[in-house]
């Protein structure tokens, strides 16, 4: 968020905005092609803990750059670093967490995110007031140190590691690790489909949010510190859509919430990119954070459950790459678009593509033969 009002308060452009969120899809084509290679064979706690820190310390550093090329810059030092540690945690978290437990601990999971959703704008939006937004730079260079420190107490789920960890990294592993991708994805086909389209609400989320800031501010005119708090709204959807989905976990089927959270996520969008100012958008937002939550919740399950966790770092890193293409090449349509005519219209078509996603995922997990796939591995499951 202070990146974003950084570089929308130098530039004014919805386009400087585009390119600041595709430098992480960039960030990971250019390092998600190995790293799977490198997270499976390493211990995850400590890999996370090297992570956090190395992140805080360059964004400690961002106020001190004199120009914006070198923020960019930065800033994709910083995603690669991101890009890596998203499928780590996926592994840690997929070895730490019982198969019977996981749809619960997603939506729990979501409600913690949230609350950072919900507190973190909210605190910025005070800092901007006090000071600057480099002032929430510093907080969060502070924050990702106490999260290396937290991750530190955590168990350590790769006792076993050290056995491997003096194998030889080298082009011909990477390339058997693609091999064995490969043949997993074709011999189990439906996986792989509704994986792509999780991937598929990851690009058209992050193509159209890359100008929902341009448009909250230049379209609605909402202030700095309003904003902050469109986004705190946001983190209350996110709250109370998770407190949902962890108390009914064993009632709200995995199916169910893939396909009716994608395709209200979707119209949600088109809610948020028709209103006309703040009391007007804050609806549309928080109807975003709550059918989200259903969606990332059912996905994160099924992709836990059914990819095997030995080969879950290749799996998603090597996965990720192709998606990461897309978000860069829709981001950039998208900004360009925007920037050429006008932000209102470029959302909106861009949130009714989405909604024939939506449909497709609906399509999808509704068959008869899809439902019964979900009802094996729940059995599965609870046996």
């Amino acid at each position: 968020m202070a990146l974003n009002l950084i570089i929308l308060n130098e530039t004014a452009s919805p386009l400087a905005i585009a390119l600041l969120y595709i430098l992480g899809p960039i960030a990971t084509v250019c390092t998600n092609t190995w790293a799977g290679s490198f997270i499976d064979r390493l211990n995850t706690r400590r890999l996370m803990m090297g992570i956090d820190v190395f992140r805080a310390i360059c964004i400690a550093i961002i106020p001190f750059l004199p120009s914006l090329i070198y923020v960019y810059i930065l800033a994709f030092v910083i995603n690669i670093a991101s890009a890596i540690f998203q499928p780590t945690s996926m592994v840690y978290m997929t070895k730490l967490i019982p198969e019977a437990d996981r749809q619960r601990f997603n939506a729990l999971r979501s409600f913690i995110n949230s609350c950072g959703s919900l507190l973190g704008p909210a605190i910025a939006g005070m800092l901007f007031w006090m000071g600057t937004p480099y002032t929430a730079i510093y907080v969060n260079a502070v924050a990702l140190f106490f999260s290396a420190l937290i991750i530190r107490l955590l168990p350590n789920v790769d006792e076993s590691v050290k056995e491997i960890e003096g194998e030889r990294f080298t082009w011909d592993l990477i390339k058997s690790d693609f091999r064995v991708v490969v043949n997993f994805s074709k011999g189990n086909a439906f996986v792989t489909k509704i994986y792509l389209l999780f991937s598929g609400i990851t690009i058209f989320m992050t193509a159209i949010d890359s100008v929902e800031a341009a448009f909250a501010k230049g379209v609605l005119s909402i202030s700095d510190t309003n904003y902050g708090f469109l986004l705190s709204v946001f983190g209350a959807g996110i709250i109370i859509g998770s407190m949902i989905n962890s108390i009914f976990s064993k009632q709200l089927a995995v199916h169910f919430l893939i396909g009716v959270g994608t395709i209200f996520t979707s119209i949600d969008y088109l809610v948020f990119y028709s209103s006309s100012g703040f009391y007007s958008a804050a609806p549309g937002i928080f109807l975003i954070g709550f059918a989200v939550t259903f969606a990332n919740t059912g996905y994160l399950t099924f992709y836990q459950n059914h990819v095997p966790v030995r080969m879950m770092g290749r799996f998603e890193s090597l996965f990720s790459v192709m998606e990461a293409g897309f978000i860069v090449a829709v981001t950039v349509l998208i900004g360009l678009a925007a920037e050429l005519t006008s932000i209102r219209p470029v959302g909106l078509v861009g949130s009714f593509a989405f909604f024939l996603l939506g449909l497709l995922a609906l399509k999808v997990v509704s068959g008869v033969k899809r439902r019964e796939f979900f009802k094996k591995a729940a059995s599965s499951l609870n046996s």
